[in-house]
């Protein structure tokens, strides 16, 4: 009886909002997190408190803190420490719209501002091949 039931167990659907968590995620990761919470709803067809219920019980975070994390990889990733760093420039390629944002999620992510992780970059070059330039990012 143990079995049979176990058995039963793994043959259940999929978690309810696996398939929508998929969808926005999807669309979050290929508009680097430039998509706005409300045009992810919109366009899913359900309530912004919905989404970030199934994204919390499906990946353990929400829609918004999904974004911040693609918006900012696309940043980081972008960085040449070997060159001049036109921060601005980077800022607004990766969707931030006012510089104070930008620095504020900057030191959120990294724990540095941009001028000290710059120094820490060319203080400790990367490994070749690090960071990766394509793939999913970590979370946290």
């Amino acid at each position: 009886m143990l079995e049979e039931e176990l058995r039963s167990r793994l043959a259940e659907e999929p978690p309810r909002g696996l398939d929508l968590v998929r969808h926005a995620g999807g669309r979050l990761e290929a508009s680097h997190g430039a998509l706005s919470v409300g045009a992810l709803t919109d366009a899913a067809g359900v309530s912004g408190n919905h989404l970030a219920t199934q994204f919390k019980a499906q990946i353990g975070v929400t829609p918004k803190r999904m974004a911040r994390i693609y918006r900012f990889a696309r940043l980081i990733v972008s960085v040449d420490a070997l060159r001049p760093v036109d921060w601005s420039e980077l800022a607004q390629t990766a969707g931030y719209f006012d510089r104070a944002h930008f620095s504020r999620e900057f030191t959120d992510f990294t724990g540095h501002t941009p001028a000290a992780y710059l120094a820490l970059r060319r203080r400790f070059p990367p490994e070749k091949g690090f960071p990766p330039d394509n793939g999913p990012m970590p979370a946290d």
